[in-house]
């Protein structure tokens, strides 16, 4: 999905600081801080234009989001779906997710989201997956002790390798879709990546992950 730069997205975003967290490192260990209500915290890394990450802050209230999200271009979207609804339980990082230990810190988070991630296909770039097993142990410590990630994909082989670095890690795999909307599941909120291949007819694969240091 090509992006369209957005000169001002930056400017914007610096005028939202209540939910555009500026200095996101000032609330490691505190997050509860940056939010209305003390609630669970989930993450979604990748967050894109923020319809997921703004769907699921309305479908459960009584949970704290933040979505994180590189591009300006991209996160200013969900800027404005957040604005437009009024969430408090949703907030925004415009960060490089490979720096999460800076702002998060151990049992910060209970829940991280990977969904339509770069499947960075060469096996050069293997350690770029966000399911490789460097960024699993950085979701480790700053999950809770048997913290989750939950994941979808459009792509056949980055769900393959992720199902075996997620086993080789050591993770516990609870639920796993090889048909996500044919399988049942009522709850599913989708992403905008998500609703363009699903109406080409491609599948979309998910697995939820546990970890099993309780």
């Amino acid at each position: 999905m090509r992006l369209r730069n957005k000169p001002w997205a930056k400017e914007k975003l610096m005028q939202n600081p209540k939910i555009v967290i500026q200095e996101p490192e000032h609330f490691r260990g505190r997050w509860s801080e940056a939010f209305a209500k003390k609630q669970l915290l989930h993450i979604e890394i990748g967050t894109g234009k923020g319809r997921f990450i703004t769907g699921m802050a309305k479908q459960n209230p009584h949970i704290n989001y933040i979505g994180i999200e590189k591009q300006e271009s991209a996160i200013v979207s969900a800027l404005d779906k957040i604005l437009e609804e009024q969430l408090d339980n949703v907030k925004l990082l415009n960060v490089d997710a490979s720096r999460l230990v800076e702002y998060f810190q151990k049992n910060d988070i209970e829940r991280v989201y990977l969904n339509f991630s770069d499947p960075w296909p060469k096996n050069r770039h293997e350690k770029r997956r966000l399911t490789y097993k460097s960024f699993l142990r950085m979701y480790e410590s700053v999950l809770v002790d048997g913290g989750e990630i939950h994941f979808k994909t459009d792509n056949q082989g980055l769900f393959e390798y992720s199902l075996k670095s997620f086993s080789e890690y050591g993770l516990l795999l609870k639920d796993i879709s090889l048909d996500l909307h044919n399988s049942g599941m009522e709850d599913n909120v989708m992403t905008e990546y998500e609703e363009k291949f699903s109406a080409k007819g491609q599948r979309i694969y998910r697995c939820e992950v546990k970890y099993l240091n309780e």
